[in-house]
C-alpha cells in the first residue's frame, strides 16, 4: 500500500516519492511545495477540507486496506453519548461541539509535565539541519506548548565547546538551544536533553544539571527507528573531521591517515562520516542491562534530575519488554518507542529501509506488554509512540492503539517542515536575513504567493501568535515558528473533530475501542477488532430485543 503522490481533493502533491506518513522519503529544506504538511504550515486548518468549495464534490479513495500498517486501521464514530466533558460543560448539543474537545495532556511520574496537545518532536541533535533551524523549531514548540528534544552529540560536535579532562565546561550550542526554548516556555511543554555514549563520557548530564537544574528533562537513549547503530553526520571539511576524530568520535574514513588526507586533497574523497558508538556492548545478559540501567537512573537522580525519560528504537520484543519493564520499575516519566521506518538526517538508506520492527507491530506489542504489566498490579510508565506520524488521523490512531498508556505522539520530520518553509519565506521577503536564518529562496514561488506576499497574508495563524506574544515581540518570532503554530493548529483541529465524532471530549477518554481493523491480518497483529466484529454482539442484542 503506497501513499498517493497527488491529492486532487486537497490540491497537494509530493515533490518526491511519498512515505507511508505522506511525507516525501527525501524531504528538502529548500522545497517549494507542496505536500499536505508543507501546505498546512501556511493555510492551517483550511486543509482539513476539500478545495474549491461550491464547485466540487469529493469522494474517499482509501477504502481498500492491504497488509498491516497504520493505514489499515480505521477510526470509529458513534451516534450517541458524550464522554470526558469538562466540568463546566453539559451533554447538551450546544456544549458537545468539537472546539470543546480538550487536547491538553500530561505525562510523568511524581512530577507531571503538562502539554497543550499530545505532540512532541523527535530528537533534533547534531545534524546541521537541526542547528540551522533551531530557533524556528524551539520557539514554535514553546509557543505551541509541546515538548522538544535536543538530540545526541550536540556538545561533542560543537567546536566552541570546552571539554577538559573528559568533562564539558562550556557548551555554547547546547546553551543556545535550551535558552531559546525557555525564553518562550509558559508552563506547557518541556525541553528534553538526550544522552548517548559520547554525551555520557563528556559529562553532558552533569553540565545540564549544574546549569539548568530541573528546567530540563534528561533522556537516556537506547536507539531509534531509523538505524541500529549510533548517530551519524557527514562533514566536508578535513579540519573538522580531524577535530571530531581527536574529540573521540569514530570518523570514516580516518582523517588522520596520510593516504586519506591525500585522497581528500585530490578530490577522490569529498566527505567524512562521523559515527557514535554502540551502547551496551559490555553487557551480556538482561540482568546486567537492568543493573546498568538502574545505576544510570540513580546517578542522574543524584545529580538533581527530577524528570527522566528513555528513548528506545525498533528492536525486537526482548528489548521492548526490557524498556517497558525497566522504565516502569525505575519510575521514569516517559518512554518513547520509535518504530521502523524512522526518519533521520543521516542513516544508511538500505538499513533504514530494512532494519527493525515496523511501527504498527512494535506499538501493538508495546500495548500488549504494558497491559500485561498493569494486569499484574504493577505501575506502567507513560508512553510516547514515534515512527512515521504526520497527519491528524495517524496521530489519533497511535493514541488510541496504545491507550490508556500512550500520552504523546512523537513526530520527527513532519514538525521540521514548517521550520524549513518559514525560513525560506522569511529569507525571500527579507533578503537581509536570508543567510542568517538559512533561507533557500531568492523569491517567493507561486505555491506561496497564491496566499499572499506578507507573513500576515501567508500564515493563517499569524494573529493568533501576535495575540499571545504582543505586536512588538512579533519582530523576534521566526516565520518558521509561525509555520509550526499553524501546522499544529491544523493537526489539533483535525484531532478534535475525530474525537468529537467518537464522542470523546478529553484525552483520558480515548480507548482502543475508538479504532477498528480494516483486514483480518491487522486485527490479528494489533489485537484491534475487525470492522465487522466491532460492537457486533451489542448490535445483535438490538436486533433480537
Amino acid at each position: 500500500m503506497r501513499f498517493a503522490k497527488n491529492n486532487d481533493v486537497l490540491g497537494t502533491v509530493n515533490r518526491g516519492n511519498p512515505a507511508e506518513s505522506g511525507l516525501c522519503t527525501l524531504c528538502r529544506a529548500d522545497c517549494q511545495g507542496k505536500c499536505e504538511t508543507w501546505l498546512s504550515s501556511m493555510v492551517g486548518r483550511k486543509l482539513l477540507y476539500p478545495r474549491d468549495f461550491g464547485v466540487v464534490t469529493a469522494g474517499a479513495n482509501n477504502t481498500t486496506h492491504l497488509g498491516v500498517s497504520y493505514n489499515s486501521l480505521r477510526i470509529q464514530g458513534y451516534a450517541y453519548g458524550a464522554l470526558g466533558l469538562q466540568d463546566h460543560l453539559t451533554s447538551d448539543p450546544d456544549d458537545c461541539i468539537f472546539p470543546n474537545v480538550d487536547l491538553t495532556t500530561e505525562f510523568g511520574n511524581e512530577i507531571k509535565t503538562k502539554c497543550r496537545m499530545p505532540l512532541m518532536t523527535g530528537a533534533l541533535g547534531s545534524t546541521f539541519i537541526a542547528a540551522k533551524y533551531w530557533d524556528s523549531f524551539a520557539i514554535g514548540c514553546a509557543l505551541t506548548g509541546i515538548p522538544i528534544v535536543i538530540g545526541e552529540n550536540v556538545v561533542g560536535v560543537d567546536q566552541k565547546s570546552i571539554i577538559e579532562n573528559g568533562q564539558v565546561k562550556n557548551s555554547p550550542e547546547l546553551d543556545r538551544r535550551i535558552d531559546t526554548y525557555l525564553r518562550y516556555y509558559d508552563g506547557y511543554g518541556a525541553i528534553i536533553v538526550q544522552l548517548n555514549v559520547e554525551d555520557t563520557r563528556n559529562g553532558v548530564a552533569e553540565y545540564v544539571a549544574g546549569k539548568y537544574g530541573d528546567k530540563c528533562i534528561i533522556e537516556l537513549k537506547w536507539g531509534q527507528g531509523a538505524k541500529d547503530i549510533g548517530g551519524e553526520i557527514q562533514v566536508s571539511s578535513l579540519d573538522y573531521a580531524i577535530f571530531l576524530k581527536e574529540r573521540g568520535y569514530v570518523v570514516d574514513p580516518n582523517p588522520l591517515l596520510p593516504e586519506v588526507q591525500e585522497a581528500f586533497k585530490s578530490g577522490s574523497i569529498k566527505t567524512f562520516a562521523r559515527h557514535s558508538r554502540l551502547g551496551g556492548t559490555n553487557l551480556s545478559s538482561v540482568e546486567l542491562v537492568r543493573e546498568d540501567f538502574m545505576k544510570s537512573v540513580d546517578y542522574l537522580r543524584s545529580l538533581g534530575f527530577a524528570r527522566i525519560s528513555l528513548k528506545t528504537g525498533s528492536y525486537g520484543m526482548e528489548e521492548l519488554a526490557m524498556a517497558i519493564k525497566f522504565a516502569s520499575e525505575a519510575k521514569l516519566d516517559l518512554l518513547t518507542i520509535d518504530g521502523a521506518g524512522g526518519g533521520t538526517g543521516m542513516s544508511p538508506w538500505n538499513m533504514m529501509q530494512s532494519w527493525g520492527v515496523p511501527s504498527i507491530n512494535l506499538h501493538s506489542k508495546a500495548y500488549e506488554y504494558a497491559a500485561a504489566l498493569a494486569a499484574s498490579g504493577q505501575d506502567v510508565v507513560d508512553i510516547s509512540f514515534a515512527g512515521g506520524f504526520a497527519l491528524e488521523d495517524s496521530i489519533y490512531k497511535g493514541l488510541a492503539l496504545g491507550a490508556p498508556f500512550t500520552k504523546m505522539i512523537c513526530m520527527g520530520r513532519a514538525l521540521m517542515i514548517p521550520g524549513f518553509l518559514g525560513a525560506n519565506i522569511e529569507g525571500a521577503i527579507n533578503h537581509e536575513r536570508k543567510e542568517k536564518i538559512n533561507g533557500n529562496w531568492d523569491a517567493l514561488p507561486k505555491t506561496v504567493t497564491q496566499f499572499g506576499t506578507t507573513p500576515q497574508e501567508i500564515f493563517s495563524c499569524y494573529y493568533d501568535v501576535e495575540k499571545k506574544v504582543g505586536k512588538e515581540e512579533m519582530a523576534n518570532i521566526p516565520y518558521g515558528a509561525l509555520g509550526i503554530w499553524t501546522l499544529t493548529d491544523k493537526l489539533g483541529c483535525g484531532i478534535q473533530q475525530l474525537m468529537a465524532g467518537a464522542r470523546r471530549f478529553s484525552m483520558k477518554t480515548l480507548s482502543r475501542n475508538d479504532i477498528f481493523a480494516a483486514n483480518r491480518e491487522t486485527a490479528e497483529e494489533t489485537g484491534i477488532l475487525h470492522i465487522s466484529d466491532s460492537n457486533d454482539q451489542s448490535a445483535r442484542k438490538i436486533l433480537l430485543g
